[in-house]
């Protein structure tokens, strides 16, 4: 959610704050060279952690500094020189992608394998549970334009309209740490020998966690570009449409109810690659969609349905790449490799949101213009169909080379042995210690 009300960041410095669209996509861009430093080093953070509460729970109080940041964001004052703004909007945005949602995103898979022992629970975890968020999301889509036209024509109603999501998304936020308790400990090694030679070890030795990335990014550019607020403003001409539009997505959310059926006659890599060819489909019809809003409705199904396996399903692919690195006899690293996949996430959002912006000055479009030329039309047309479907063709491609999905069979047979291997050790040796 956070991420999705970040998306509207490029809108609002441009036809807010006066910021040219090139220099806020710059910003952005900027912003990621930071998080790919603070990412490694959260991972690890999270990785040697080893409190009463847990290892990655802690981390969840991070949610309260995330939705402070986000809407420190719009507090920006319009008053201000375009060089304090520029300060300020990359400060905050560093605050709120490079430290609070790193953390977020590190200690995701490490808390959900510590909070539940069955395998399954992981699945029906991120499918269906997956269906909580993306209804959420289907939701904000529909409400946040209304509301947008309603408050955002001033920097006070921005800032009104962020708060009413900042408050109750940051409780909703708070609801796990406070319920979910890690119970469960499946480390094969200490957390507390973890040295940062060990970590670069391991994403030398595991390539599919780039796979995993390379998807991740590419969905993230995607979605948080914002292109559709431009698309229905310009192309369009409604930009209310955009609420219709988000609610006729809903039509595909129940696919998400019959995953697990799939999973057991199938591979998540399989899925995902179905997934794949549905989404390019949606965006090359959204190229010739123009304004037709029952074309545009046909490929928000088409690509909504689509984007699940990928959003839904690559936590399962990380617990798998965890269970590689420790059949290759490494240390897991569930905190390392949900950084590298949270470090994806927030490039993609930086990415999307940059391009946009950089993109769209290139093409010359200009916030405060009653007009648009030409190029600038052509550009927005081309960000909401075209280029999507070429980046989406590229991760289909890249997924060939995931061979993960047939070795892991073997993987847990050999962990699982190992596994039972050191409990009898250590019962032994419980044994030997009563005795003495």
């Amino acid at each position: 959610m956070a991420l999705m009300v970040m998306g509207y960041l490029t809108i609002f410095c441009t036809n807010t704050l006066g910021i040219p669209a090139l220099t806020v996509g710059s910003l952005m861009l900027a912003s990621k060279f930071l998080d790919g430093v603070t990412d490694i080093f959260a991972g690890f953070i999270v990785d040697k952690t080893n409190t009463k509460i847990g290892r990655g729970r802690p981390y969840e109080l991070c949610v309260i500094g995330l939705w402070i940041a986000t809407l420190a964001l719009f507090l920006c004052p319009a008053s201000w020189t375009t060089t304090l703004k520029c300060v300020w909007i990359f400060c905050m945005y560093a605050f709120a992608n490079s430290v609070f949602m790193t953390f977020l995103n590190a200690n995701q898979t490490v808390y959900m394998v510590r909070s539940f022992s069955d395998p399954k629970h992981y699945v029906s975890l991120s499918t269906y549970g997956g269906i909580i968020p993306m209804v959420v999301v289907v939701i904000f889509n529909i409400i946040f334009p209304i509301l947008m036209g309603k408050f955002a024509t001033s920097q006070g109603g921005w800032i009104t309209l962020i708060a009413i999501f900042a408050v109750p998304m940051t409780v909703i936020g708070l609801l796990r740490f406070i319920f979910v308790k890690e119970t469960n400990n499946v480390d094969a090694k200490a957390g507390e020998k973890l040295s940062m030679k060990d970590v670069f070890l391991v994403l030398k030795n595991n390539p599919y966690i780039y796979i995993i990335a390379l998807a991740t990014l590419i969905m993230n550019l995607v979605t948080n570009m914002g292109v559709n607020v431009y698309y229905f403003t310009d192309i369009v001409g409604n930009v209310g449409l955009m609420g219709a539009l988000s609610a006729v997505q809903i039509i595909a959310i129940p696919l998400m109810a019959i995953m697990p059926q799939f999973l057991k006659k199938t591979t998540v890599v399989k899925i995902i690659r179905i997934g794949l060819i549905v989404m390019i489909g949606g965006y090359v019809l959204n190229f010739f969609a123009g304004s037709n809003f029952a074309l545009l409705a046909v490929a928000a199904v088409m690509f909504g349905a689509g984007s699940m396996p990928i959003s839904m399903l690559s936590g399962l692919m990380i617990i798998d790449c965890a269970d590689y690195n420790e059949y290759k006899g490494l240390y897991r690293l569930e905190g390392s490799l949900s950084a590298i996949n949270g470090f994806a996430t927030k490039l993609g959002a930086g990415l999307g949101a940059g391009l946009l912006g950089i993109l769209l000055g290139v093409a010359g479009y200009d916030g405060t213009a009653a007009v648009q030329t030409a190029g600038a039309l052509n550009m927005v047309r081309m960000l909401y169909s075209l280029i999507p479907a070429a980046l989406y063709a590229l991760v289909y491609l890249a997924f060939h080379l995931y061979k993960l999905d047939k070795l892991m069979p073997e993987v847990r047979r050999v962990n699982a042995a190992n596994r039972a291997k050191k409990e009898q050790k250590e019962a032994v040796t419980e044994e030997k210690m009563e005795d003495q």
